[in-house]
């Protein structure tokens, strides 16, 4: 590794420096308004040759009405432009040599279709959900109805997009989804970042990226693909931003408000927002567990639990940051963002244990309180190079990343006999559990196109990552505290390093991408109570190869392969014990090791409209959430192991239909299938399940100001790690209005309207027999209020991604 990343940095400065003398790209910028002069979004924009009006390249504007095609060959061209309810417009032709690789066209102003001009009211905006090479795109604002809906909930209707019970997001039936936020991680456990989520407004997101096969430049971690949520940042000139406040009802009340502001000069980006709410909800959950004897067949006793749990907290989060740009050619940026949560819940527990005749045996109570108070800062540093018109680049970015969490778990347990007399004395345990990380990251990107039609694209990447971990546990049986067993301190360090280059083509219809990334990893645990050590050195390769091919205009077919790794979140690691009350618990795993998988994926797009999608994984030494049993004492914990290996095979179709001019429904589904196959307690398991996954969306546009929506998402019995959930969904709608001139949107919404989105399942492998059935605060009534302010009609500019990606989205705080 160490030869490795100086030869990239030669290679690389080589390139930079010879300029290859062949053939200039060129670069063809434009904008489209109407005759009113106001922009166009979404316009068809088409690239064509000059000599016989053959296609070369098909655009659309963005929300300025700017379009571009990069990369082309010498000659001379022209350009179409098209949009709804509006006349064709040509540009004049153009040529593009040696001496003239940047060409601006004047701006084209399409006129309206005379015959409908006074009868319809031309609204031209993105679609709601977009489909391009490898990725799923869902345009928040496209939807006026996705005013007042959080991230949580637009996740949950995303297509393909699945969230359990404990918060794990998976995509396509798959966990080990990596989550981002403006492409760097949101620092969470599953639990915290669920409820984050939930108080994320969409008035400040801009799109959700669903990407299931990334290319060699992103980490290599995510099982199943990455998720990047896009916040709304630097879209024009002057002050501007939004400001927005929403009640929910459901059993529990909650509030939330924040605003975002952003001034935007010739040089300087200044932005920033601060939003904040509370949550407040409950869980009623019910457990059957039957235990057996040593062969795992004969019963020894069974278990039944009723937990109720009401949780509450509040949040803040904040961010800051900066662009300023020195030249045409060079810009530098600061961004800093906080998390601050505090989340408190009180489980109480009612069990009974009996043996295998059904009488009890013993009646417990189980008392707990749980706090946690959390504090996620990260600051990032970037800069940007342009060489040239040709789209030849360097970035470089610096991260750090602090979390600091500090949980407390306290559990008072009584003991009674079968006619409710109590036994002995309450038993009590104490437990502080402080939690320190921190990450630093660096990374540099290098982009070169080359005068043959080549683009290069290369990089380099290193982070360590310290996290020190330790837990207290003072237990009371009637004689007084004492230090529990179960007090323990971890501590875990790793580095990893990282080169990768990817090479893309484009050849007449085909498109062509081939990269390989290089990550070396090298970690060390230490458990200082029993002086035990580990330590690890592993380096892997992890190809991506992409095919497409144009077959005309209406149909796109992309073919792609990718491996990937999923390293052990760091709470997975720590071996902590987590009591959720007297008979169940969490523990950590320090012996994890990693897991990695190879996705197959193909796919084909007619005319924008309909994309189908064919899927193959396998993933080797599986990490699965498992649940153990301990017979004798008749506890039940969860932890994770490498379990042996899990295969999906997966068909998928979505469909974007304008049944009237006032109705539009998009409609995905997915059938799949997940087999599980490994080893437990010397006993073959083997799972498997064909699923069927279904969104449906319903937008109305009503006039004056009104929309609708009416969606709704199923999801068939399937498997999530080693439990069969059962079939479960939701029917959601929303009305909204425009006021104040089309800057405020007050929206009303009603989410789960029938009460279905209840979980429920079974694990039943080996001596493991548990039913399991959850039930929350799913039906909740919504009332959101959003002004819009300052200026809105100058293009976006620049969003940067950090490079700790992967390393922040494995920190799992809070114990969850």
């Amino acid at each position: 590794m160490k030869k490795i990343i100086p030869i990239l940095i030669f290679v690389l400065t080589a390139m930079s420096t010879t300029g290859f003398a062949q053939q200039v790209k060129g670069k063809i910028n434009g904008s489209v308004t109407d005759v009113n002069t106001k922009t166009i979004e979404s316009a068809n924009i088409t690239l064509l040759r000059a000599k016989d009006s053959s296609l070369v390249k098909i655009s659309a504007s963005d929300k300025a009405g700017n379009f571009s095609f990069e990369n082309i060959n010498e000659g001379k061209y022209l350009v179409s432009i098209s949009a709804v309810a509006h006349q064709v417009a040509f540009s004049n032709v153009v040529e593009l040599s040696a001496s003239n690789t940047l060409i601006t066209l004047p701006a084209t102003r399409l006129l309206a279709k005379s015959k409908t001009l006074s009868a319809v009211t031309v609204s031209v905006k993105r679609p709601m959900i977009e489909q391009r090479p490898g990725m799923t795109v869902l345009n928040v604002d496209a939807s006026p109805t996705n005013a007042g809906q959080n991230a949580l909930e637009l996740l949950e209707k995303s297509p393909g997009v699945s969230i359990d019970n404990d918060g794990n997001i998976s995509l396509k039936g798959k966990q080990g989804v990596l989550v981002l936020l403006d492409g760097k991680p949101t620092y969470m456990s599953p639990t915290d970042l669920a409820a984050f989520l939930k108080n994320m407004q969409s008035s400040n997101l801009d799109q959700i990226e669903i990407i299931t096969n990334p290319p060699a430049k992103y980490d290599a971690a995510g099982n199943s693909g990455i998720i990047n949520i896009k916040t709304k940042k630097g879209n024009i000139k002057g002050m501007n931003g939004s400001a927005n406040a929403g009640y929910t009802q459901g059993y529990y009340s909650r509030f939330n408000a924040g605003t975002n502001l952003n001034y935007r000069n010739n040089k300087l980006n200044v932005f920033g927002g601060v939003n904040a709410g509370t949550y407040e909800g409950y869980n009623r959950l019910n457990i059957v567990r039957k235990f057996y004897g040593v062969d795992h067949k004969t019963l020894a006793g069974m278990g039944d639990q009723i937990s109720m749990t009401h949780f509450k907290g509040e949040y803040q989060s904040v961010k800051a940051g900066v662009d300023y740009y020195f030249s045409k050619k060079d810009v530098a940026g600061f961004v800093v963002n906080g998390n601050f949560n505090v989340h408190q819940q009180d489980p109480n527990s009612n069990s009974n244990v009996t043996d295998e005749r059904g009488s009890v045996l013993y009646k417990l109570r189980s008392d707990v309180y749980n706090k946690s108070n959390s504090q996620n800062l990260s600051a990032n540093t970037n800069y940007k190079h342009t060489f040239d018109s040709t789209g030849r680049e360097l970035s470089i970015d610096a991260d750090y990343a602090y979390y600091n969490n500090r949980s407390t778990n306290n559990l008072n347990t009584q003991s009674f006999n079968a006619e409710n007399v109590k036994n002995g004395e309450t038993v009590s345990l104490a437990g502080t559990i402080p939690s320190l990380i921190k990450i630093y990251s660096a990374k540099a990107d290098y982009i070169h196109p080359f005068t043959s039609g080549i683009r290069l694209e290369s990089g380099i990447k290193t982070s360590f990552v310290n996290t020190d971990n330790q837990v207290e546990y003072l237990r009371n049986s009637g004689n007084g505290w004492s230090l529990d067993n179960r007090s323990n301190h971890f501590i875990y360090k790793e580095n990893i390093n990282a080169a990768y280059a990817i090479v893309s083509k484009k050849l007449k219809k085909w498109d062509l991408t081939a990269g390989l990334r290089l990550e070396n990893t090298a970690s060390k645990g230490r458990q200082i109570k029993n002086d035990s050590t580990f330590n690890r050195n592993y380096t892997n390769l992890f190809p991506n190869v992409g095919v497409g091919y144009a077959a005309g205009i209406k149909n796109q077919v992309n073919l792609s392969y990718s491996r990937r790794i999923a390293r052990p979140d760091y709470d997975a690691l720590n071996p902590f014990v987590y009591f959720i009350d007297s008979l169940t618990y969490s523990q950590g795993n320090p012996y994890l090791q990693p897991q990695f998988t190879n996705n197959f994926e193909l796919s084909h797009t007619y005319n924008k409209f309909l994309t189908t999608t064919i899927n193959y994984t396998q993933t080797n030494d599986i990490i699965t959430q498992l649940l153990k049993q301990d017979t004798e004492k008749k506890t039940t914990y969860q932890t994770r192991e490498n379990f042996s290996s899990m295969k999906q095979f997966g068909v998928a179709v979505m469909a974007n239909i304008p049944i009237k001019k006032w109705w539009n429904a998009n409609i995905y589904t997915n059938v799949f299938n997940n087999r599980y196959a490994g080893t437990y307690q010397s006993d073959a398991v083997n799972i498997s399940t064909t699923s069927v996954m279904s969104n449906i969306t319903n937008s109305f546009t009503l006039g004056k100001g009104w929309n609708a929506e009416v969606s709704g998402w199923y999801r068939s019995k399937g498997v999530e790690g080693l439990i069969l959930a059962n079939p479960m969904g939701a029917v959601n709608s929303a009305i909204s209005k425009q006021l104040i001139k089309k800057k405020g949107t007050l929206k009303f919404g009603v989410r789960d309207m029938l009460n279905t989105q209840q979980f429920s399942g079974y694990a039943k492998y080996s001596d493991v027999d548990v039913l399991v059935k959850n039930t929350r605060d799913s039906r909740q009534y919504n009332l959101t209020f959003t002004y819009r302010f300052g200026k809105s009609n100058i293009p976006s500019e620049r969003r940067k991604t950090g490079g700790a990606n992967d390393e922040q989205n494995r920190v799992k705080s809070g114990g969850q």
